[in-house]
This record gives C-alpha cells, structure tokens and sequence, in this order.
C-alpha cells in the first residue's frame, strides 16, 4: 500500500543524490520551493503528473517512488 512518509523520504534521497536545492528541483516539476519542501516532510502528496515527471527526472519507477516496489 502507498505510504506517504517512504514517498516523502524517497523524494528527498533521490533529490540530495543528484545535488539538487529543493528550489532547483521545483523548477523541474514546476512548482515551488515551499512545495517540495511539503512533499520531504509528508505534509502534501502530489499530482499523478507530477508523479510521472519525478519517476522520469529521476529514473526510477513510479512504484519504487510509492514505495510499493524497492527496487528503484
């Protein structure tokens, strides 16, 4: 089952590997610093677009990121 908080963590880890600031990761999605830093602490999901855009930016599964699949 989704799990907020494994999405919010994978998030942020896959965000610091890359080196990215959370303002540089919201130009990618297109939305806010203020935003992204809701989806690191849990307090706000995201929309199913966005979802695809992180997996891709990312490389990585929309599974791994819901936390339904450990494998990235």
């Amino acid at each position: 089952m989704y799990n907020l908080e494994l999405f919010a963590h994978r998030v942020k880890k896959l965000r610091r590997q890359k080196k990215l600031s959370q303002q540089e990761l919201g130009e990618v999605l297109g939305i806010n610093q203020g935003a992204i830093s809701a989806i690191e602490s849990g307090r706000r999901t995201t929309t199913v677009e966005k979802l695809i855009l992180l997996a891709k930016f990312f490389n990585v599964s929309t599974d791994y990121l819901l936390g339904l699949k450990d494998e990235p």
